[in-house]
């Protein structure tokens, strides 16, 4: 990794966790953050960001969500923009992540503009992209992750405002990881995408981030290939314990 990129571990949250549970795990994870080697965000449910913003005070833990609007404001029930989420206190928003994707039919043009609308706001955007199993058993990751990367990234995309996190669709909540080889050729290949958008040498700094199963177990590995810069992490980020035990694998 270069030295430049400093490692990120995010944690999303998904739909998951009522306001006890909620405050009680970001405490957690903020008297657990000191020393750790490596930047910590979580991401909760839009509902929770000012608790969870309240209980993560003076702890240096970011706060990010887990979506929002291309739009600043508008008639757009149910959807937080980008704006809001930063006037609540959020540095990051994910955008593109498979299960707004596929549940939500998302296009990478829609992601592309979800992504420049947080630039926009002032968040680092944190872009998901990954192949379903039938494109991994088909042969055309690389093919699909390109792609992706060409549709989701902005063109003003660069290092300080854009993270890039891979997730195979396959191995999120599975319990099923491709090997370390695999992910290292997957993030060099990325790599080598962002740099024809943002040029080779913001691609170089940017960070790029594992995501898939990532566990306390297999996260020394995961987290030590030359271009995974941290992961975003799913269920072990709903265990505060598990979460820092796989951020300290970061450094």
């Amino acid at each position: 990794m270069a030295d430049t990129r400093t490692p990120l571990v995010a944690g999303n949250w998904k739909m998951n966790g009522l306001t006890t549970e909620a405050i009680g795990l970001a405490a957690a994870v903020a008297d657990g953050a000191d020393g750790a080697p490596c930047t910590l965000v979580v991401c909760p449910p839009a509902v929770h960001l000012p608790l969870v913003k309240d209980a993560l005070e003076g702890s240096g833990v970011g706060l990010g969500g887990q979506d929002c609007h291309p739009q600043p404001s508008g008639a757009h029930t149910g959807d937080v923009s980008a704006a809001m989420l930063a006037d609540i206190g959020c540095g990051y928003a994910i955008v593109g992540h498979s299960e707004r994707r596929t549940d939500h039919h998302e296009t990478d043009a829609l992601v592309q503009s979800k992504a420049a609308a947080a630039h926009g706001a002032g968040l680092i955007a944190i872009i998901c992209i990954g192949e379903t199993e039938a494109q991994r058993d088909r042969g055309e990751t690389l093919s699909v992750v390109r792609a992706q990367i060409e549709g989701s990234v902005p063109p003003a995309a660069n290092a300080g405002n854009t993270v890039i996190a891979y997730e195979p669709v396959w191995a999120i909540g599975t319990g099923r990881t491709p090997t370390a080889e695999e992910v290292q050729e997957v993030h060099a290949r990325i790599r080598e995408a962002l740099g024809d958008v943002v040029g080779a040498a913001e691609a170089a700094s940017t960070r790029l981030l594992y995501g898939g199963s990532v566990k306390p177990g297999n996260a020394a590995e995961l987290l030590g290939l030359a271009d995974v810069d941290g992961a975003l992490v799913g269920g072990a980020s709903l265990k505060a314990d598990d979460f820092l035990a796989i951020a300290s694998h970061s450094g």
